[in-house]
Formats: structure tokens, sequence, C-alpha cells
């Protein structure tokens, strides 16, 4: 029986490739975590009233549209931690949840009938919203990068 680390190895030195640094298979490993299957990605908006827009607060607006569904989140930086307060509309459906996520967290939070949704205390960096709708795919925003 042949073992397979041996094997490996044999067809990367016939190959003349050097293996790949295990930081690397590891970064890619959790890239992959993240994934949301069958997720649809929504692109950000060019939404002149919206976007890149910063009030006086710190508060960032983006908007992102994807599959029929439009969100709007308003990203604070306050005590080096984000704040998010977001909508979805038009209204996804009763049994609608959001998930905001970072590489490291996840906060689940039920969307109200007016589409909106608040979760705070997330730490800087990575972000990303996912709606699932019961009967439809989940549709995600693109990672963010948020700054304190």
């Amino acid at each position: 029986m042949i073992n397979d680390e041996y094997f490996l190895a044999a067809l990367r030195l016939a190959a003349g490739n050097d293996p790949i640094p295990s930081h690397v298979s590891a970064a890619a490993r959790d890239a992959y975590g993240l994934r949301v299957p069958r997720a649809v990605t929504a692109k950000v908006a060019e939404c002149a009233a919206i976007r890149g827009m910063r009030d006086d607060d710190g508060s960032h607006l983006v908007r992102f549209v994807a599959a029929g569904l439009t969100f709007d989140l308003e990203v604070t930086v306050g005590d080096g931690l984000i704040d998010v307060a977001g909508q979805v509309f038009p209204y996804p459906g009763e049994g609608a949840l959001v998930d905001v996520r970072t590489p490291t967290l996840t906060l689940t939070r039920r969307i109200a009938p007016t589409g909106q949704f608040i979760a705070i205390g997330l730490p800087p960096g990575w972000l990303s919203v996912v709606c699932h709708r019961p009967g439809h795919a989940p549709v995600q925003t693109r990672w963010v990068r948020i700054r304190p």
C-alpha cells in the first residue's frame, strides 16, 4: 500500500515544485470556511446620495444590490469596535435573518418588518452581511475592511 504523503512528495519532486508553505494552506482553508454555499454576492451600488458618504460622527454609509435586494449599511467605529445599523429592502419576508460576519464572529439578527437590523460591538477588520430568506438563495455583501 502506498503512503499518501509519500506519493504526494514524489509527485512534487517529479514536477519540480516546492511544497506549498503550511501557512498558505492554512489561510486558504480559513478563507474557504468563510464562504456561504449557493449565495449570490451583492455589489456596491453606484448611488451618489450614499456612496462613500462619511458623516461628522465617523459613520460610513454604503449600499449593496443583488437578487432584488438592497442593503443599506451604516457602519460606525467607536472605542475600537464596529457597530452596524442596516436595512434590507424590500422586506425579505417573515422568517428572514441576517448574519453580520467577521472572520472570527457571526451575529445573527432577525429583520424587523421595516427591514432594519443592528449589530454592535464587532471587532475592526473585515465585515460581510448575509441575508437568509426562506425559499431563496442567500444574498451576501462582499467583504469590506473597516478600520478604526
